[in-house]
């Protein structure tokens, strides 16, 4: 099976410790979903809030996310699934559509 990533955004500064406490224990389901619908977890990580990132440009570096935007990177999950249309229907169940959206994405390799 392909590994897709499934590239959670929550609302700025996506702050885990500040999600609806129903969001965390369905993020918890989601995992067994996944299983339930013939794919896999490979791996997956929470991200500290946005506010505690450095972006690192040419000019050097810089407080915060890479862009301003209303909605930030929150964590990721790393998916076996037989192809990508197989991964998107797995990430439509995912709690992370719930205050902002997933974004599904083929890793290379």
């Amino acid at each position: 099976m392909a590994q897709f990533a499934i590239l959670l955004y929550a609302p700025a500064p996506a702050d885990w410790s500040e999600a609806p406490e129903a969001e965390l224990e369905a993020h918890g389901v989601f995992a067994g979903q996944i299983e339930e619908l013939g794919g896999s977890i490979a791996g997956g990580y929470a991200l500290h809030p946005s506010s505690e990132a450095k972006s690192i440009r040419s000019d050097g570096v810089v407080d915060g996310p890479f862009i301003d935007s209303k909605e930030v990177l929150g964590g990721i999950t790393v998916i076996e699934a037989r192809d990508l249309d197989h991964a998107v229907e797995i990430a439509k169940q995912s709690p992370g559509t719930w205050r902002g959206g997933v974004e599904v994405r083929a890793l290379l390799g």
